[in-house]
């Protein structure tokens, strides 16, 4: 009977209430609506019907209390909010943002691996062989996690040697922390949770053949070898980190420029080249070779002459630039900040580079032959070109110099001699599939930029790379690489150390220490 004092349907809404949780369990716990779960919520579900039928008046009576109104308000509120919770882990998960606030960029992927990744032509399968417990395991898995996050063609598990060692043998893997890139027949090992290494090897795997970059030698070149300031070991080293075959060239010897040469460097040439190197050089060129000129101020003008024929324009002066001495250089070593934006050397390029003891070089622009100018220095600098450099007046002089900005960096292409003019496309896109048919050459108006001592300064490292990755073709290596995780130290001087520990080894607990001293004597004066 309707609202009679007959206890069965209490117990049955108590009991239905019962059922459909465990339903609701029931199905969280097997992971699909089986028949358990299922009877389970429908008994429920019918024994509340049940209820609410039997006990409409009850209902009404509870509906209508003030209390429950207001209880039923508060239901609705933190149910509402609730559902805003859950709307933005859910918008979380599906649209991530990240926010990198270390200074250096540690917990950021480098542009250059961004584009790696990007662009992987097929599927790259990496097997990291880390024990469970292993301390450096997580590092690895952060890492591989970042970039998965970028390409859903890198693909990454986790071996065990130890709980797998079967699977571990099938790879030839002998050694705990290693990791293994494989795609398309190619493979590469990684022992160490590192960007670099981890990018390094991807590319490696990823290209098909080794480049040869020759660095002319026998005339006062910048050597190699050398670990002096002056030196090239750490150019060596940047180019063969991204996987370049780097060797010497003494023309003399050689007969002719190697055919497998994919660029030829001419870097701080001090003395003149001989009329047959000459020779060997330019036919090398105009046969569709790709070249690199670094040409420092007082050096053999030998080559300045040659590069007009190429519509280059070398100074012969040495840039002054004040505002270097702000960030720490002297006024010899101009600032370059102003890059050319539609060029695939500095497209994505915006850290400033150093140039100590440059010369002026510019190219007469023609998009259509890709003769372009790709780095200027401030407006503040200039070039002095005749006189005496006196270090206590380093203001522009018209009558002696020329005021900035002024450039540092141009390239042109070259159409290779040969009666095929149907050839002659646009040169200065780096897609083009007919980049063969036209040579290169980037002219640089200092070669010490790249020494060892300049060589890891902001971007110069970056720039060198980009105009022999653009020369040698390698358009995918063209962007800003990682950077070594650095430390962040705070230096003191002695009077903030002595601050610092006044105010909290000193001042700070003596406070808290009286402040408790004044409660307790507070409480027993009261008492």
């Amino acid at each position: 009977m309707v609202g009679g004092n007959n206890k069965f349907p209490m117990v049955s809404g108590i009991l239905g209430l019962m059922l459909t949780a465990a339903g609701g369990i029931a199905y969280a716990i097997m992971g699909e609506m089986g028949n358990l779960p299922l009877t389970l919520i429908w008994a429920g579900v019918l024994l509340i019907v049940f209820f609410a039928y039997t006990q409409l008046s009850l209902i009404q009576k509870f509906v209508g209390k003030r209390s429950t109104i207001y209880g039923a308000n508060t239901f609705v509120m933190t149910l509402v909010f609730l559902i805003i919770i859950v709307m933005v882990a859910y918008m979380s998960v599906r649209h991530k943002v990240r926010v990198d606030l270390t200074d250096t960029g540690r917990y950021t992927l480098a542009p250059q691996t961004v584009k790696t990744l990007r662009s992987l032509p097929g599927d790259v399968e990496v097997i990291a062989f880390y024990r469970s417990d292993e301390r450096t395991r997580q590092a690895m898995a952060d890492l591989l996690k970042e970039y998965s996050y970028y390409s859903p063609n890198f693909k990454y598990w986790f071996v065990d040697p130890d709980q797998s060692p079967l699977e571990a043998a099938k790879y030839g893997v002998t050694s705990y922390r290693t990791t293994l890139i494989r795609h398309d027949g190619a493979e590469e090992v990684v022992s160490f949770e590192s960007e670099n290494k981890l990018t390094n090897a991807l590319l490696k795997v990823l290209r098909k053949e080794i480049k040869r970059i020759y660095f002319l030698t026998g005339h006062g070149e910048n050597s190699l070898t050398s670990k002096e300031n002056v030196g090239y070991v750490m150019v060596k080293e940047a180019l063969e980190e991204e996987h370049h075959e780097v060797q010497e060239l003494l023309l003399v010897e050689a007969g002719r420029v190697p055919e497998d040469a994919s660029v030829v460097v001419a870097a701080g040439v001090k003395t003149a080249l001989l009329p047959r190197e000459m020779e060997m050089l330019n036919e090398y060129i105009r046969g569709g070779g790709k070249a690199l000129f670094m040409l420092d101020p007082g050096d053999t003008p030998q080559l300045g002459r040659y590069l007009k024929a190429f519509g280059f324009n070398v100074g012969e002066d040495i840039i002054i630039d004040q505002l270097s001495q702000v960030f720490g250089g002297n006024y010899l070593t101009p600032v370059v900040s102003e890059y050319y934006e539609s060029h695939p050397v500095t497209a994505e390029f915006d850290i400033a580079t150093f140039f100590p003891m440059a010369q002026s070089v510019s190219v007469k622009e023609d998009k259509t032959q890709g003769s372009l100018n790709l780095a200027k220095t401030s407006e503040n600098s200039w070039a002095k070109r005749s006189g005496v450099l006196d270090e206590d007046n380093l203001d522009f002089d018209e009558k002696t110099g020329v005021a900035g900005p002024l450039n540092v960096i141009s390239v042109t292409s070259i159409p290779i001699e040969q009666d095929k003019p149907d050839t002659a496309q646009q040169p200065s896109d780096q897609d083009n599939p007919d980049t063969k048919q036209w040579g290169k050459i980037v002219v640089v108006g200092d070669s010490n930029f790249v020494s060892n001592s300049y060589i890891q300064m902001a971007g110069n490292r970056d720039l060198f790379l980009n105009m022999v990755d653009w020369l040698a073709e390698e358009h995918l290596l063209i962007s800003i690489r990682k950077k070594a995780p650095g430390l962040s130290p705070v230096t003191l001087t002695a009077v903030e150390g002595r601050m610092v520990f006044w105010v909290c080894v000193i001042i700070l607990p003596s406070l808290v220490m009286i402040l408790g001293f004044a409660v307790i004597a507070r409480i027993r004066s009261l008492g």
